[in-house]
């Protein structure tokens, strides 16, 4: 038995109680989505239960995962931006339109008694669930999908744009909003 369950018996079988609903919230690319899963199945082996919150393009398949919980959100995303390949754009777009769904889906999760202990585990270009995780002053954990040579090469990039070396337009910046990937 692992620490987050509860074995009882009920009518001479036996169960396992889940203590703690943990909610997934994953990039909508490939290589985001799969690792977030993959977390997911680990922890629900552990004893977790596990709420999958995800964007309406590229969703994954709830089939694949039945004992998980999907929810999609609406990330305002239109086909056009999904085919122009503006990456930076279009995770901004996603962060700017996921919010308040998110925050609603949260507020109406948290009124119902046993889900008291949600946790919140958010791919880092996500950073609309951090906040709302903070806003509603709940756990959460920033999960990296990318290898040790991207993140460096994010630090060496933000490094010599502070130099004054790379031009800084449109490099993860957006709007009022800008940010940078710090190792």
């Amino acid at each position: 038995m692992y620490p987050n369950q509860r074995d009882y018996t009920i009518m001479g079988k036996q169960s396992t109680e889940r203590s703690r609903r943990l909610v997934l919230v994953p990039c909508p690319f490939q290589g985001h989505i799969t690792p977030m899963l993959q977390l997911g199945t680990v922890l629900y082996s552990r004893g977790f239960s596990i709420t999958v919150v995800h964007t309406i393009y590229n969703s994954p398949d709830p089939n694949n995962y039945p004992e998980f919980s999907f929810v999609p959100i609406p990330d305002g995303l239109s086909d056009q931006d999904i085919r122009s390949w503006d990456f930076v754009g279009n995770v901004m777009a996603i962060n700017e339109n996921c919010r308040e769904s998110f925050k609603r889906f949260l507020q109406q999760l948290s009124t119902t008694e046993e889900e008291k202990g949600v946790c919140i585990i958010s791919d880092e270009l996500l950073f609309f669930a951090e906040a709302v995780a903070d806003d509603l002053e709940l756990p959460s954990i920033i999960l990296r999908t990318t290898s040790a040579a991207t993140c460096l090469a994010r630090s060496a990039l933000v490094k010599l744009n502070e130099q004054g070396l790379v031009l800084s337009q449109g490099i993860y910046s957006y709007r009022k909003t800008s940010f940078a990937f710090v190792c």
